[in-house]
């Protein structure tokens, strides 16, 4: 019977050839090269400006948010823009929103898993070691087969202890490739959460502006119901008077009638607009606090950052998402490939086993062996040649999808730009109606005390007062929250997180 006779004895001279070679050949097959497309970053698009003729300063109007706006070109979006408006409501609103909106937790968590998935499949570049220990207690049927034991006892306990190494070489760089493609899929994860913070606070920021429009829409409605009521009171002295008819007040009643249904909309949007704001900050309905809003005191922002449009690709985090799962893509074309060649393996095992647990390495109860292992599938029906067909399929609709939303990040700052201009203008024309409208139904009650002209005059003036009033305010708000589209359009800051 052979036994090992020492650390420099036959056996343990085999052992340890055998662990050189394999960790020879584990650093050679590592050293091989990633088979599959290595990813190039898309180049950006060659362009000088975002719209078709340059755009100069927007029109100005003497009322709130009616100043003239100019573009700073090559400037870069500051990372708190929303402190722009000049309204500490809504930097707290967007603070608290970053806190305790859900969405942010969910792409938080989102980013994690996708870290620990590229942190596990990393792992699989190194050997796995394992240890077992396996106790169990028999009897033998003598009478029928000889015994297993050397010493011939029928019953035993029988001890086994091991440890194995496995380890698979990356030979074709498959693994490599599946860490890649899961790092860039991590990487989108994380510009997602930065689009989740932009999204975030360009809504806050809407919502904020939509809650002061309204409000300010449903003070200018109760204005013009005052208004109202009080031409109606004096026609009906007028009517005991004998100086208006009947036909008169009845018409001015209709006029009032009209004026008070605009105001429960109003104010039924207004609520709804808390409601979303009380959600966007992360508290229910019932919790939210009103946040105390005004439009004319709310500050439009005169210098507004154009950034170069190349790089706007990087400014996007949509469309560095959307790189990134390019990237992802591409990586996995290459995990197709690696699989439809060789497959290398190399495991090794060293134990031993006794029916005393102390003696499990005692003596020549000790086992152990290396064992190599080489596969290739031959043939498999295409399948593995219609998964590489699938992935090179992924790649192509990915690059398709990457400039789809680089096409839309152009669009959407081209629309902002061009939307700004336009509620410039429509802020100082409306500015000018209203002023018109508002000196006509002036001139028309005078001259209706002076009994020139009728009633239905001055419900004319009324209608014309009321609707160019609450298009200047809608005017106001669209020129807010179109400053609020610029900046997300642009991409923002990196929020840090």
């Amino acid at each position: 019977m052979s036994r090992e006779i020492g650390a420099d004895g036959p056996t343990g001279g085999r052992r340890r050839g055998a662990l050189a070679t394999m960790a020879a050949l584990s650093a050679m097959l590592c050293a091989a090269c990633a088979v599959g497309p290595d990813f190039l970053r898309p180049a950006p698009p060659d362009v000088q400006g975002y719209v078709r003729e340059p755009l100069g300063g927007t029109a100005t109007a003497p009322v709130a948010a009616g100043a003239a706006q100019s573009f700073s070109a090559g400037a870069e979006v500051p990372a708190r823009w929303w402190t722009g408006f000049g309204s500490p409501s809504i930097d707290r609103l967007v603070e608290r929103a970053f806190q305790r909106n859900p969405t942010v937790d969910a792409a938080k968590a989102a980013l994690r898993q996708a870290h620990e998935s590229t942190a596990a499949q990393f792992g699989a570049s190194f050997p796995v070691l394992q240890a077992s220990y396996s106790p169990s207690r028999a009897e033998n049927a003598i009478g029928t087969i000889a015994p297993t034991l050397n010493s011939g006892a029928p019953v035993y306990t029988l001890h086994t202890a091991q440890v194995s190494v496995g380890f698979v070489p990356d030979v074709f760089g498959l693994n490599r490739r599946a860490v890649e493609s899961l790092a860039s899929q991590e990487e989108a994860q994380r510009f997602q959460l930065e689009a989740t913070y932009l999204t975030l606070a360009s809504n806050v920021v809407a919502a904020a502006i939509q809650q002061a429009a309204l409000k300010a829409q449903a003070d200018a409605a109760e204005d013009i119901i005052r208004a109202v009521r009080r031409s109606l009171e004096l026609l009906r002295e007028q009517a005991r008077l004998g100086y208006a008819s009947g036909l008169d007040v009845a018409s001015q009643e209709s006029a009032l009638a009209q004026a008070e249904l605009v105001l429960p909309p109003l104010k039924k949007q207004l609520e709804q607009s808390r409601d979303l704001l009380a959600v966007l900050a992360g508290d229910l309905p019932a919790q939210g606090q009103p946040a105390q809003l005004d439009l004319e005191t709310l500050k439009l922002p005169e210098e507004l950052p154009l950034s170069v449009p190349s790089k706007l690709v990087e400014h996007r985090p949509d469309v560095r998402a959307a790189e990134a799962l390019v990237h992802a893509a591409s990586a996995e074309v290459g995990v197709a490939v690696a699989n439809r060649l060789p497959q290398f393996s190399i495991s090794a095992v060293y134990g031993g086993t006794a029916t005393q647990f102390a003696r499990m390495f005692a003596d020549d109860n000790r086992f152990w062996s290396i064992t190599g292992n080489v596969s290739q599938t031959i043939f498999d029906f295409g399948t593995l040649r219609h998964r590489q067909r699938a992935a090179e399929a992924a790649l192509d609709q990915a690059t398709a999808q990457y400039r789809s939303v680089v096409l839309t990040a152009f669009q959407n700052v081209a629309d902002s730009l061009y939307a700004l201009q336009g509620d410039a203008d429509a802020l100082a024309a409306s500015v000018k109606a209203e002023g018109a409208a508002r000196k006509t139904l002036d001139l028309t009650r005078r001259q209706l005390d002076a009994g020139a002209v009728n009633v239905l005059a001055l419900l004319s003036a009324q209608q014309a007062y009321q609707q160019t009033r609450i298009s200047r305010v809608q005017a106001q708000a669209a020129r807010l929250t179109d400053t609020a589209a610029l900046y997300q359009a642009l991409g923002g800051a990196p929020i840090q997180f």
